[in-house]
């Protein structure tokens, strides 16, 4: 299966959304010896698909560094999916939309990531625990990768 499947369907799997979780601050420096992004404040936000409607699911984060913000990657995977995804498999998954945000000199932006949701692709996704992982990475080259920015769980 390929990773964009992968990610699609994890994504689709918010279908019937519990709740969401707090924020991650974890880090892997990248190679330029940068202390990487800080990725604060994210959040989940789901709305259910209708029979008329698809649903969505919604994930932001502030994400800051010294040198600028170059994008966010999201992954939305099921606690049942072995290996967990790393680093590396972020680089095969979309983008957030980061904006500006914060005083002028904060090298901050509001980063967001929206999918739409079927009813068919929620049926067919993992019930229970869902991560949201994501890798931030500055224009400086540094990275912070956080395999559980966010959580939610999947009601059968």
């Amino acid at each position: 299966m390929s990773q964009r499947v992968v990610t699609l369907s994890a994504l689709a799997g918010a279908a019937l959304l519990a709740g969401a979780g707090a924020y991650a601050s974890a880090g892997e420096s990248g190679n330029t010896g940068s202390t990487g992004p800080e990725v604060a404040q994210a959040s989940v936000a789901y709305v259910a698909p209708t029979a008329d409607k698809d649903g969505s699911l919604t994930f932001t984060a502030r994400v800051s560094d010294a040198s600028g913000v170059r994008n966010l990657k999201v992954l939305a995977w099921p606690e049942s999916m072995a290996p967990a995804p790393d680093a590396e498999d972020m680089a095969h998954v979309e983008s957030a939309t980061c904006e500006p945000s914060g005083p002028s000199g904060d090298k901050a932006a509001l980063c967001t990531y929206t999918v739409k949701v079927t009813s068919a692709e929620a049926a067919e996704s993992p019930k229970g625990a869902w991560h949201v992982g994501v890798l931030a990475s500055a224009k400086d080259g540094g990275r912070t990768f956080a395999p559980k920015a966010a959580g939610f769980t999947v009601k059968g």
